[in-house]
């Protein structure tokens, strides 16, 4: 805001946060950062000027989802205009100004909609893994601006930046019409003028704000109410950030492939934070592999939709030793998957020992031949009909006769047993 009589200083946790952010990119780390100004003047920063960083920032190349990166660099942000609020009016509000912001600039490698859609949702998905930020775009707390321009040589056209695109969906839209509109602009004859631009969600259209300027408009020199950051007081902060342990989607995702998890099943659980952290706390109780990937069915298909549906609201109060008790029990055929899937339900909403519920109801699974034997007697003297048809070669007929046990049973027999029981009586 630069208030009369007051100077900026820079939040050491939002700069030690960027250079986290950076190692985990595989960036490079600097010896020497400082601060900028870039002067300009818009409503959005009345003090004619917005602290950045220009030539030396903080973070220096790395690459996510494929994408190289030129530079990750701190700065203040700045107000937030809206200009469909009132009738005829723009306002600015001014609460967040001051606020450090993570600007994340990429290399020109991006050609279409789809991978740039991509990158910001693995940035997201980056910045909510490791902790830094929920990244929720909706609430501005990330914003996307793509730089778009078309050529037929590789020679770069003129760019066209276009601001604040707050969704995923928005950023796809707005290079689908941009790239549509140069193309269709050179094609005529015109000329592409280099501007910055907004986009408009309900006409599905990009218009124009203020011509853009380059970055020699912007007149950079070093902030002079800042100091430089470089030697011991540098590296100690670097230091520091060297000892954490990050956290990051490419980590998790190694560690699920190592435990046999499929590719689509591994996203659902990485995407979602509330899953994500429920399986990684199950991770640390539960290392055999086959029951690993069986639990990660249930999280990913089961538990997700329960969520989704709004059957379950959230997983507070599911106890993750409750969840392995219940994988345990399914992967030692103590009762079947349609009667696991019953007792998840209820768990989650009345946190208990499954296998403790499962006693009370008598729900599990009969695997004693003898006392299935009375049951199959029953099934083949009720049916004589498709017993017959089963002698005749009919195979389907033995599973209607293992529906109906398993029916009776309310489930608790084993089927495969109950399968084979049932073919020996009748072969016999």
């Amino acid at each position: 805001m630069g208030h009369p009589g007051t100077l900026p200083f820079v939040n050491e946790e939002a700069f030690q946060t960027l250079l986290k952010v950076g190692t985990a990119v595989g960036g490079t780390l600097p010896e020497f950062t400082e601060f900028d100004r870039k002067n300009y003047f818009y409503p959005d920063i009345p003090k004619g000027y917005q602290i950045s960083q220009y030539k030396y920032p903080l973070v220096s190349g790395g690459e996510i989802a494929g994408v190289e990166l030129t530079r990750i660099h701190l700065e203040e942000d700045t107000a937030r205009s809206a200009h469909d609020q009132v009738a005829g009016k723009s306002i600015v509000d001014y609460n967040r100004a001051g606020v450090p912001l993570m600007e994340l600039v990429t290399e020109p490698v991006i050609h279409d909609a789809d991978t740039a859609s991509a990158f910001a949702k693995e940035l997201q998905l980056l910045l909510r893994v490791m902790g830094v930020g929920n990244g929720n775009m909706e609430k501005g707390e990330m914003r996307v601006e793509a730089n778009i321009s078309v050529s037929k040589t590789d020679t770069f056209g003129t760019k066209v930046e276009v601001k604040n695109l707050n969704s995923f969906k928005a950023v796809e839209g707005a290079i689908l019409y941009e790239i549509k509109r140069q193309v269709e602009l050179l094609e005529k004859g015109g000329e592409v003028v280099q501007e910055t631009r907004g986009w408009d969600d309900n006409k599905g259209t990009t218009f124009s704000q203020r011509k853009k300027e380059s970055s020699h408009d912007y007149r950079y020199f070093p902030d002079p109410d800042i100091p430089k950051f470089g030697g011991s007081k540098l590296m100690d902060i670097k230091s520091r950030v060297a000892e954490i342990d990050l956290n990051t989607p490419s980590k998790i995702r190694f560690t699920f492939e190592n435990l046999g998890l499929t590719r689509d099943i591994a996203e659902v659980i990485l995407r979602d934070s509330e899953l994500r952290i429920f399986f990684v706390e199950y991770l640390a109780i539960e290392s055999d592999k086959a029951r690993v990937k069986l639990a990660s069915n249930y999280v990913a298909t089961d538990i997700a939709s329960h969520i989704a549906s709004g059957v379950l609201s959230s997983l507070d109060g599911f106890q993750v030793t409750h969840f392995a008790e219940l994988m345990a029990m399914v992967e030692s055929a103590e009762i079947n998957s349609r009667i696991a899937k019953d007792i998840l339900l209820t768990i989650l909403k009345d946190p208990k020992s499954p296998r403790a519920f499962a006693k009370e109801n008598n729900l599990l699974q009969e695997s004693d031949e003898g006392a299935l034997i009375a049951l199959v007697d029953t099934l083949i003297n009720a049916n004589p009909i498709i017993v017959a048809e089963f002698k005749s070669g009919k195979v389907n007929a033995l599973q209607f006769l293992v529906g109906q046990g398993m029916k009776q049973s309310r489930g608790t027999a084993n089927p495969t047993l109950l399968r084979k029981l049932i073919e020996d009586r009748i072969n016999k």
